[in-house]
């Protein structure tokens, strides 16, 4: 069965085919990008008309469908397709104490923080990291200076004020947990999760 992936930027068509890769190869993807929703939903939040639109897309897909849009993601699972971020957040609160939930696009704020706090136990609490002042190098093309502005934020952050688990809320930016391996706590991330979820592989 085909696995469709709703994205909105089209770097993240490289980073899933070469997963894919890796712990699936030959598993049929497909993969559709709609930057336009992003920008629009953040514009204007996601109306009717869009959510209308994404729905139409999870409908018409041929099997199951993964949003890899943090933003976009309510509206997806709405209409019956995976949000990218859910097996990332779920093992975020199983693992638990304070969690450290990192993210560079504003929009995504809110959505990441309800869908963790639907999983979190008691004893457990988040603290949300605001880094979208590098958000514009990802929009530019600059990934390696994003994901290295996002692992040194983060680096300092911890060393600083502590913390048991490290959330990359968005798949953007997945990368710079290559920076975080001396870190000392789990950094967590959504594509692969998500992609072994969506294939039915085990973590």
């Amino acid at each position: 069965m085909t696995l469709t992936l709703l994205h909105t930027s089209p770097l993240h068509v490289a980073t899933f085919t070469t997963l894919r890769d890796r712990i699936a190869r030959g598993a049929p993807l497909r993969q559709e990008v709609r930057a336009d929703w992003l920008a629009e939903a953040r514009t204007a939040g996601v109306r009717p008309s869009l959510a209308a639109r994404i729905a139409a897309l999870v409908k018409m897909a041929p099997g199951r469908v993964i949003c890899t849009c943090t933003t976009l993601g309510p509206a997806a699972e709405a209409a019956g397709a995976m949000r990218v971020d859910r097996p990332m957040m779920q093992a975020a609160a199983d693992h638990g104490g304070r969690i450290v939930m990192a993210y560079a696009l504003e929009s995504t704020a809110r959505p990441s923080l309800d869908l963790l706090a639907e999983y979190l136990g008691p004893g457990s609490s988040v603290r949300p990291y605001d880094l979208s002042e590098h958000w514009p190098l990802f929009e530019a093309g600059e990934t390696a200076a994003f994901q290295d502005a996002v692992a040194t934020a983060i680096r300092d952050e911890v060393r600083t004020h502590g913390g048991d688990c490290v959330v990359l809320a968005q798949v953007s930016m997945a990368a710079a947990a290559k920076g975080l391996k001396k870190l000392g706590v789990p950094v967590l991330t959504s594509p692969e999760l998500a992609l072994r979820a969506g294939l039915g592989l085990r973590a």
